[in-house]
């Protein structure tokens, strides 16, 4: 099940990119969805896994690649909207109580107490090579800090940390 794709791409490799915005309640139909993500699917092996994972309270949007493939590009829209987030401040009493509280409960892009902002993410392999052919490791600026990154998992291996 998918939590509301909203976005979805085809690379030319074939592969689907999925992209979400839905609701992060995680309670009722919505309930062990976690944060909106970018997903993946695998023609060949009919496979579906998760790329990465946004921060929370933002959607995963807009998709696209350098034309070697060694560089994909993906947006984070408006991090740190409460809304009904089930991990939002128990002070929170409304979108005027975040907007004079900002950095409580998200600071993505910048560590802190810093106000949210919305940012373009780069993801590229750390040998350089082109996303999705192989066995690769892959870094994003979603990545924490001194966090070992993942595998390109369209050949069958762990997805990247992202996160959360």
């Amino acid at each position: 099940m998918f939590n509301s794709p909203d976005g979805i791409g085809f690379d030319s490799f074939g592969r689907l990119w999925i992209q979400s915005d839905g609701n992060f309640s995680n309670v009722g139909d919505y309930a062990g969805q976690g944060n909106n993500q970018m997903l993946a699917a695998n023609p060949t092996t009919k496979e579906v896994r998760r790329f990465l994972v946004g921060p929370s309270g933002c959607e995963i949007t807009g998709l696209t690649f350098t034309p070697d493939r060694k560089t994909m590009f993906i947006n984070v829209q408006h991090p740190g909207e409460v809304g009904s987030h089930p991990n939002k401040p128990a002070a929170h009493t409304g979108d005027n109580w975040i907007a004079n509280n900002p950095g409580v409960f998200s600071s993505w892009p910048t560590p802190g107490a810093a106000r949210p902002r919305s940012a373009t993410v780069v993801v590229r392999r750390t040998d350089g090579g082109v996303i999705g052919d192989g066995n690769a490791p892959v870094v994003s600026s979603l990545t924490a800090p001194g966090a070992p990154a993942g595998k390109d998992f369209m050949s069958g291996t762990a997805a990247p940390a992202g996160a959360g």
